[in-house]
């Protein structure tokens, strides 16, 4: 939708309006296969109708598995393993999602534990890494998906020990990949976003309207 005006929201975050006029009779509810307090968030941000089914999951990489495949992977299982618990009727849309933080090839994944969570942004400090998004849509009735990747880069200023360690202990890092919240107390930490900060905090919001326009999802 390179010709689409676009919307300011609260926070700073722009996305694109869909310009296409919604099929109503495809406009069915939509399923978000995430527990994601983040996600809910970003997709109430840009006013779409939904409910939650998280998707229960192993979240384990494969040998020699790449890190966007890796993501794809889990986005499309996510999306697959709701629809079919849902099934067919009515027909129904799910929205999947995973998201990875990825410093060269290593995919830092959430925390353990506090002293993990330290480790992890102690990687991090000082140096740019890649945060990965896939998103996928997927129709209950066909089990047909749509999906979408977004890659944005973060570099992150150098901090010290002590620095971290506060940050860890106020708990915010705990349940987020690469034990930092861009939308939160870990915005200190960055220097610079280049692509989508949607995407970091979990969910590019252009290309998921874009998915949602597509499938006739009205926003």
């Amino acid at each position: 939708m390179p010709d689409s005006p676009r919307l300011t929201l609260p926070g700073g975050f722009r996305y694109r309006l869909c310009m296409t006029k919604p099929d109503r009779t495809a406009a069915w509810p939509l399923i978000l296969a995430s527990a994601s307090p983040r996600r809910r968030e970003l997709l109430r941000r840009i006013g779409v109708r939904f409910e939650v089914r998280p998707a229960e999951i192993p979240e384990e990489r494969d040998p020699g598995e790449a890190p966007g495949a890796f993501a794809g992977r889990l986005a499309r299982e996510k999306a697959l393993h709701v629809a079919r618990q849902t099934g067919p009727e009515p027909n129904r849309w799910v929205l999947g999602a995973d998201t990875i933080v990825v410093l060269e090839e290593d995919v830092l994944g959430k925390p353990d534990d506090p002293q993990h969570a330290v480790e992890l942004l102690s990687r991090l400090v000082g140096r740019s890494h890649s945060v990965i998004t896939a998103v996928v849509l997927t129709d209950t009735r066909t089990l047909e998906t749509r999906s979408a990747e977004v890659a944005s880069r973060v570099t992150m200023r150098l901090a010290s020990r002590e620095e971290i360690e506060a940050y860890v202990a106020g708990g915010e890092p705990l349940d987020k990949a690469g034990a930092y919240a861009l939308q939160g107390e870990g915005r200190h930490f960055i220097q610079r976003v280049e692509g989508s900060e949607s995407n970091v905090i979990g969910l590019p919001l252009d290309e998921t309207l874009a998915l949602l326009c597509q499938a006739g999802i009205e926003t």
